[in-house]
């Protein structure tokens, strides 16, 4: 890690003191730099204790503006928008405003593989990192899993890091570089921090593009209508690898008429694997299972170590995840699934009648992507959250039955009255969690709490 040596140390604003302002903390301290810490909520206790002992100055419950803007550079952190009073004022001072994965990416040569995309990346992330730790790569997971970049390189370095990219974290990146970089998809979603403007969302995604030469390689899913559009208009010398659900031309991965997965990689890994064997079901986890065996195939893992590893992942929480199994009903946790398209390819993965749990903090929502699933799959929808007057007036009469529910509680005991054996029950909201729940995660496993107290 590169250490800077000056009279003066460099004045570094870390805004936001969550796991990617934490660390950035910690990297900007063992650089050397005069590091302060501005956060205008109050700080979690595991972060204000390491920073107090680390001897790093913060604050909370507000921005000292005088100190903030005398920095020499701000690390941002994803959560805060680019319109946010604060960092308006930062830009309109010509103060430089990067984001956690940008600082941290200067002080280490390790190995990029970068997930973005609007679905899939936390599994597509974890699974590339079960392949590459199985196959005894020195890999770590970042962005939005596990510690932050910016604190595995100052205090835990590694060869490669497995990084998922939220487009908010992409937004203040500029020089950062993915060796490969993997695009799963592009649907609306966020489009409150962008205007209402789907350009702008798009424009974010493709950033981890930028900087990629002709010995990196990007992996993307080639029928995407959003990424196929934009590619027309973008250029990039990394290798193009796109995944395909038929085989098409220039496809490095596709399922073959014997049900066959094949990878095939441009002077690489050639390898196939039957569809059956992967551990993950559903079309969507198809896809996500062909970017990370050609992510492993670009990182030279065997052809061995490949087909085992897709074929023994556990999975992710909250992610079409089985909770129980109750009187012959089977309770299904999906409460990652914060957007519509999410959703869609839960309801997809399907293959009983469907009691549907949605609701929660709609972001502008457009549930006409899931009505034809919803009507071929849903027996009944269960409405969660403090107003769900949009889901109960959308869904009215596409279902047989709407309850309209204002806690999980209550939401559990309708699902259970309405489910019967051979049912699914889904939680697979469409909506973030925030009007009920802390996060999504919270949602989740408040949601497995309460199924699992059902059982007798």
């Amino acid at each position: 890690m590169e250490k800077i040596n000056t009279s003066h140390p460099r004045r570094l604003v870390v805004l936001g003191a969550g796991e990617s302002g934490f660390g950035a903390a910690i990297l900007g301290k063992d650089l050397g730099m005069d590091v302060f810490l501005s956060d205008s909520g109050s700080i979690a206790e595991r972060y204000r204790s390491r920073l107090v002992s680390e001897g790093i100055a913060f604050e909370e419950g507000g921005h000292t503006m005088e100190r903030i803007l005398a920095a020499d550079e701000i690390v941002k952190s994803p959560g805060i928008p680019l319109d946010a009073p604060v960092v308006l004022a930062a830009v309109a001072k010509n103060i430089p405003v990067i984001s956690e994965i940008e600082f941290a990416g200067r002080f280490t040569d390790s190995k990029m593989v970068c997930i973005t995309g609007s679905n899939g990346k936390t599994t597509t992330t974890m699974l590339i990192h079960h392949i590459l730790t199985r196959a005894g790569i020195d890999a770590s997971l970042a962005g939005n899993i596990g510690n932050s970049l910016a604190y595995q390189v100052a205090r835990d370095p590694h060869k490669v890091y497995v990084v998922e990219l939220s487009s908010f974290q992409l937004d203040n990146m500029y020089d950062f570089k993915a060796n490969i970089a993997v695009l799963l998809n592009i649907t609306p979603d966020h489009l409150d921090r962008y205007g209402y403007v789907m350009q702008n969302y798009v424009n974010a995604k493709f950033r981890i593009l930028q900087n990629m030469t002709r010995s990196d390689a990007f992996i993307f899913w080639k029928d995407d209508p959003v990424i196929s559009e934009q590619l027309r208009h973008v250029c990039t010398e990394a290798r193009m690898l796109p995944f395909s659900e038929h085989r098409e031309e220039e496809s490095a991965a596709y399922i073959d008429a014997e049900n066959e997965l094949i990878f095939n990689t441009p002077g690489g890994t050639s390898l196939s694997m039957p569809r059956a064997d992967l551990a993950l079901n559903g079309l969507h986890n198809v896809f996500n299972s062909m970017a990370a065996g050609l992510s492993a195939c670009i990182c030279n893992v065997s052809k061995e170590d490949i087909r085992a590893a897709l074929s023994d992942f556990s999975g992710v929480e909250h992610r079409l995840e089985a909770v129980a199994d109750i009187d012959g009903v089977h309770w299904i946790n999906d409460s990652k699934a914060t957007n519509v398209n999410s959703c869609y390819y839960a309801l997809e993965a399907m293959k009983t009648p469907t009691v549907l749990i949605l609701g929660g903090k709609d972001k502008g929502n457009d549930y006409s992507e899931i009505l034809p699933l919803v009507k071929d799959k849903v027996k009944a929808i269960v409405a969660m959250g403090k107003d769900n007057a949009k889901i109960v007036e959308f869904f009215s009469g596409q279902v047989p039955e709407i309850v309209d529910t204002h806690s999980l509680a209550d939401a559990v005991e309708a699902c259970r009255r309405l489910a019967v054996s051979g049912d699914t029950v889904l939680l697979s909201p469409c909506c973030a969690s925030f009007d009920l729940f802390s996060s999504y995660e919270d949602r989740g496993r408040k949601f497995k709490d309460a199924v699992r107290s059902l059982i007798k």
